[in-house]
């Protein structure tokens, strides 16, 4: 993924099969606590400051439910830095 993007999560189209997670090198994904409307706990930025856009997530997505987009201003905890 290109530098200065961040991930886009597809909360209806992801079934929480937790692939991302697992692969994610930076532990940045969570499940959510709220089910989609098909019953899935699907799988949420958990620590946006912890990803560093690499797009693993992306590449490991079977319902290709993860996108990356145009990233807006930084984090409030990593702008302080």
């Amino acid at each position: 993924m290109a530098k200065g993007e961040r991930a886009k999560f597809d909360f209806e189209r992801c079934k929480g099969c937790r692939l991302c997670i697992v692969h994610c090198p930076k532990d940045a994904l969570v499940v959510s606590d709220k089910p989609n409307s098909r019953g899935y706990f699907p799988v949420v930025m958990g620590d946006e400051t912890k990803c560093t856009g690499c797009g693993i997530c992306a590449l490991v997505c079977p319902d290709c439910g993860i996108t990356f987009v145009p990233a807006g201003p930084k984090p409030k905890e990593e702008a302080k830095r």
